[in-house]
């Protein structure tokens, strides 16, 4: 029986050629992104900028009535609360800023959720308080400032993994791609308005990990071929390593896209922003290991000088049969 191939053995698309405009595009998106960062700012949650989170249950109803609670809340003068479903239907969560005093005096949180609490019973006899959870601004800053060092860590910490394998050049490639997905994930949630809370910081970490898998794939691939085919010329070069590993690249982002949109679709509401942050970091993760991580290896000037060559001694027609087909000599 024949195996199915998503990509054929004999795939040979030109990456490269559209490098420039690639490279131009992101660049705009990170800019935009940063600015819109700047300006509009995130939705931070409870986790970053503290506040209180009550979750209840109506028990004698099959769907939460999200559009009465947030009228029932919004009345009592704490402002605008964030309710959300999660889990069944007839769960939700109600989020809400601390008052003004509540860091120094933890009794002026407790006697809002207890008038919160009450007027939910007192409005909707079948509601059931599941619990209630409190976090002080100083606690939120912490764990923001926490939450960003480990992603810089993360992020310093690959590069310097790469660059110890590989080549210093290999290192900033693989930086300047980790900083294009984590800075286009954060565009995302400043033009969405999704709120931003530690469970986006852990998809941004897991982000950083595919991409940089995804990453080493192409470059180890890199590697051999700067050793084999030493007279190739690196675009062409660079395209031969990105088509011979595309098969195993589409295969691990469909596999894994495919749940997560699921998630984004039809999952509770408490973990949208996870499965949209990774669903989209999946996808610039794939897409900047082939038009950010491998490009830049040609503005640094990377070549086959530092690598020791081997004595294949098909590699000098492989390689004249690859230059020829991409329009370039060897």
């Amino acid at each position: 029986m024949k195996l199915l191939k998503v990509v054929p053995d004999d795939t040979n698309i030109d990456f490269l050629k559209w490098r420039n405009w690639a490279f131009g595009v992101s660049l705009l998106l990170m800019i935009a992104s940063i600015g819109l960062v700047a300006t509009k700012g995130l939705n931070f949650g409870v986790d970053f900028i503290g506040g209180q989170m009550i979750r209840a249950t109506f028990t004698q109803t099959s769907a939460a009535p999200v559009a009465e609670l947030r009228e029932t809340v919004g009345s009592l003068g704490y402002g605008d609360p964030t309710i959300q479903r999660f889990g069944a239907e007839n769960q939700v969560s109600i989020r809400m800023k601390l008052p003004d005093g509540a860091d120094k005096n933890p009794e002026i949180a407790n006697a809002m959720a207890e008038k919160i609490t009450k007027k939910l019973k007192a409005d909707h006899p079948d509601v059931r308080i599941d619990g209630v959870d409190s976090v002080s601004g100083k606690v939120s800053q912490e764990l923001f400032s926490k939450g960003v060092l480990a992603l810089l860590a993360a992020m310093a910490g690959v590069s310097i993994y790469i660059w110890f394998r590989f080549e210093w050049q290999f290192g900033v490639g693989a930086i300047w791609s980790l900083m294009h997905d984590v800075t286009l994930t954060f565009g995302l949630f400043a033009l969405t308005g999704w709120e931003f809370d530690l469970n986006i910081i852990a998809a941004l970490l897991t982000i950083i990990g595919y991409s940089l898998n995804d990453t080493v794939v192409v470059y180890d691939r890199i590697r051999e071929n700067l050793m084999k085919f030493r007279k190739m010329e690196m675009a062409s070069l660079l395209n031969l390593s990105v088509n011979e590993t595309l098969s195993r690249t589409v295969m691990t982002s469909v596999s894994i896209s495919l749940p997560l949109i699921i998630l984004v679709l039809f999952g509770p509401d408490v973990i949208f922003g996870f499965s949209a942050a990774m669903a989209f970091g999946i996808v610039v993760g794939t897409y900047s290991s082939i038009y950010q991580a491998a490009p830049i290896l040609i503005w640094l000037k990377v070549g086959s000088h530092s690598f020791v060559p081997t004595d294949d001694a098909s590699a000098g027609s492989k390689a004249e049969r690859i230059d020829e087909n991409f329009g370039a000599k060897p």
